[in-house]
C-alpha cells in the first residue's frame, strides 16, 4: 500500500455507520443516514466517486476494467494493531465483477492522445436512463440531491425490426401515433384504443370515488400474462413488440414461456405503462419520457454524496479497507482496519458488492463468526445473473438528425438464438460526454454466459455501425451520402461482461447492489430503501425538510 497518499489518522474513530463504495445504493444510504442524524464515514478505494456507476475518461475506464477483471492479488500481511489481542482480524479481498474485457482502438491518432481522450465521460454501467416519473427522480427531489445534477431529455426511442437496420419509432403521445408513417390507419386506431383503456383503468384506480361505469381491466385479466392481454386487445405483432420492449422495457421473449426468464403479468405491465405515461410532460424541459444526466451517470451518486456531505458525512477516497474486526468472544462485528493500519469502529457496515471475505480466513472462523460475515461470502453464479455491456465511440449518428436516442432490439429480432432484448443508447456532445464531432454508443443485454452476451452485442453493432476498414476518415467522407455507407464509423470499442450482485442485509454487516441489467434505477433504489429500513428500523427515508424561508414563515405564524 505504498501508493496510498499520506493521510493523517482519521478523527473521530467511531461512527454509527461505515460505508465502503460510492455507488448509487451506497450514496443513497449515506445521504439518508446522515439526514437522519447518524454519524457516517464514507470510504472508497478508488480515486473517483461512483464505484461501478462512475463516468470515466477513456484512459481511466480502460484501467478500471482491466484492473478489476484480473484475479485479486494475495492480501498483504495486516499491519500491527495497537493491541493485536483486542479483536479477531478477518482479511478482506476484492473479487472481480468483470470478465471477458476486450478494448479496441481503431483511431489511435485521435483517441490515444490523452488530452483528447479525457474529454469523454463514459458510463461504466451503461446503457442507462431515467424515466421522468421514476422512483430515483422522486428520491432526488425529496432528498434535495437534484440541486447537484442537471438532466436533458432523450430525443427519441426506437424499436429495431431486424438486421436490415429498420428502426420503428416508439409513440409517446396521441400526436406521435398519428405522425408515425410506419403504422397503418388500423394499427394507429388499435394502439389508440389500447392506450385509452389503460389510461381509463389508471384514472379509475386512482379515483377516491367509485364509478360503476368506469372502464377498467378485469381482475382476471390483471392476473393473466401481459402478452395474452395484448393479444386480447387485437394488437398486431409489431405493436405488441413496441409495447413489450420499447415501453415496458422487458428483457425476455414474452411469447415463449419456456425460455422467458420473467413472464410479466398484466398488472405489472400496466404499472410499467403508467410509469411511461406519467413521465411524459412531467418536466417542461423534457420532450419525452426519458432523461439523462449531463456529464454522465456518475453525477447521480455524486449528487447524493454531496447531499450527505452537507449533512455531516465524512468522505475519504483512495482508502481501501483490508480487514474486519470481530469480537473474539461473541463474534460480533466491531469495526474495520484501513489500508493505513488504522482501526475504525462502527455499529453498522455496508460494503461494495466486490468486497468479500478471503476463503483462508473463513476456514478458521467459528460458526458464530461465519454468521456475522455470511453476506460477504461469494455466492455461486447461477444462470441469468450476468449482463454483457458494450461501449462504442462513433463518428456521426446511427439515426440522421437525432443526437440522443434509445434503440431496443426485441428477442429474436436480430438472429434466432437471441434470447433477450438488446438495448442501445446513443448520446451526443450536448450532454458533455464526448467531443462535438462524435457520439457514445452504449449496449447491453442480460445473458447466461460471456460468449452468448458478447455475440448478441456484436450483432447489434454490426447492424448499426459500419465495419471498420483500413481507410482514413477523408476517404470515407466521399461516400457519406451512399445509403450503403451511411452507417457511422467506430473509433473505439469496449466489450465486457459484468456479474449481477444483489444487495443483502446481514445485521451489522450488509452488502450493496451492483449495477443491474435494467434501463433505470428503480430496482436499485428499491433495494437501497429496503436496506435503509432494516438498518435504521423503519424510519422514513429523507423526512420532508423545511427550507430556511419555510421555517421563518412557520415561526412567524406561531408568534401570531
Amino acid at each position: 500500500m505504498g501508493d496510498l497518499p499520506p493521510y493523517p489518522p482519521l478523527d473521530p474513530t467511531t461512527y454509527d455507520l461505515i460505508i465502503v463504495g460510492t455507488g448509487v445504493s451506497e450514496s443513497i444510504l449515506a445521504a439518508a443516514a446522515s439526514s437522519s442524524g447518524s454519524s457516517v464515514l464514507h470510504l472508497d478505494p478508488n480515486p473517483f466517486y461512483g464505484s461501478h456507476f462512475a463516468s470515466l475518461s477513456l484512459p481511466d475506464l480502460t484501467t478500471f476494467l482491466h484492473s478489476n477483471s484480473l484475479p485479486p492479488p494475495p492480501p498483504p500481511p495486516p499491519p500491527p494493531s495497537h493491541d493485536p489481542s483486542d479483536f479477531l482480524s478477518v482479511d478482506l479481498v476484492n473479487r472481480s465483477l468483470y470478465s471477458s474485457v476486450e478494448i479496441t482502438t481503431f483511431e489511435s491518432s485521435i483517441l490515444d492522445d490523452e488530452r483528447y481522450s479525457r474529454r469523454f465521460n463514459v458510463d461504466l454501467c451503461g446503457p442507462r436512463v431515467l424515466f421522468c416519473a421514476d422512483e430515483s427522480i422522486n428520491l432526488m427531489l425529496k432528498s434535495g440531491s437534484n440541486n447537484y445534477v442537471e438532466f436533458k431529455s432523450v430525443d427519441a426511442s426506437f424499436v429495431g425490426g431486424d438486421s436490415s437496420g429498420e428502426l420503428r419509432s416508439v409513440p409517446d403521445s396521441r400526436a406521435a401515433i398519428f405522425r408515425d408513417k410506419s403504422l397503418g390507419l388500423q394499427e394507429k386506431n388499435l394502439l389508440m384504443k389500447f392506450f385509452k383503456v389503460v389510461q381509463a383503468h389508471l384514472a379509475a384506480a386512482s379515483s377516491t370515488e367509485i364509478d360503476e361505469t368506469a372502464v377498467t381491466i378485469t381482475d382476471e385479466d390483471m392476473e393473466s400474462p401481459f402478452v395474452e392481454f395484448l393479444a386480447k386487445m387485437c394488437l398486431p405483432p409489431k405493436i405488441k413488440s413496441i409495447i413489450l420492449y420499447g415501453i415496458a422495457m422487458l428483457d425476455y421473449d414474452q411469447d415463449n414461456a419456456e425460455t422467458c426468464g420473467n413472464l410479466l403479468k398484466t398488472k405489472e405491465g400496466v404499472a410499467r405503462l403508467a410509469l411511461y405515461i406519467t413521465s411524459i410532460g412531467r418536466f417542461s424541459n423534457a420532450l419525452g419520457a426519458l432523461i439523462y444526466p449531463i456529464y454522465g451517470q456518475g453525477e447521480i451518486p455524486q449528487a447524493f454524496c454531496r447531499r450527505a456531505a452537507v449533512k455531516g458525512c465524512i468522505y475519504v477516497l483512495r482508502m481501501p479497507i483490508t480487514a474486519l474486526l470481530l469480537d473474539k468472544e461473541t463474534g460480533d462485528y466491531k469495526g474495520v482496519r484501513l489500508a493505513t493500519g488504522q482501526e475504525i469502529f462502527s455499529q453498522k457496515l455496508i460494503l461494495d458488492p466486490c468486497i468479500t471475505v478471503g476463503l483462508e480466513s473463513m476456514s478458521s472462523l467459528t460458526d458464530q463468526q461465519k454468521e456475522t460475515v455470511r453476506v460477504l461470502v461469494p455466492k455461486a453464479i447461477s444462470s441469468k445473473e450476468r449482463v454483457a455491456r458494450g461501449i462504442c465511440i462513433i463518428r456521426s449518428s446511427v439515426k440522421a438528425d437525432v443526437s440522443n436516442a434509445l434503440v431496443v432490439y426485441p428477442p429474436k429480432s436480430l438472429f434466432p438464438e437471441q434470447l433477450a432484448a438488446i438495448r442501445v443508447l446513443q448520446l451526443g456532445s450536448g450532454l458533455a460526454v464526448c467531443p462535438a464531432d462524435m457520439h457514445v454508443l452504449y449496449l447491453s443485454t442480460v445473458c447466461d454466459n460471456d460468449d452468448q452476451g458478447k455475440a448478441a452485442l456484436l450483432s447489434a453493432m454490426s447492424t448499426l455501425i459500419k465495419p471498420q476498414v483500413p481507410e482514413n476518415l477523408q476517404s470515407e467522407s466521399v461516400v457519406e451520402n451512399d445509403p450503403a455507407e451511411a452507417k457511422p464509423t467506430v473509433l473505439w470499442r469496449a466489450l465486457y461482461v459484468q456479474e449481477l450482485v444483489k444487495g443483502e442485509f446481514g445485521g451489522s454487516i450488509s452488502s450493496a447492489s451492483s449495477p443491474d441489467g435494467n434501463l433505470n434505477y428503480n430496482e436499485i433504489v428499491k433495494s437501497a430503501v429496503e436496506l435503509y429500513e432494516q438498518l435504521i428500523g423503519g424510519e422514513e427515508l429523507f423526512k420532508e425538510e423545511k427550507t430556511p424561508e419555510e421555517e421563518n414563515d412557520a415561526g412567524a405564524e406561531n408568534e401570531d
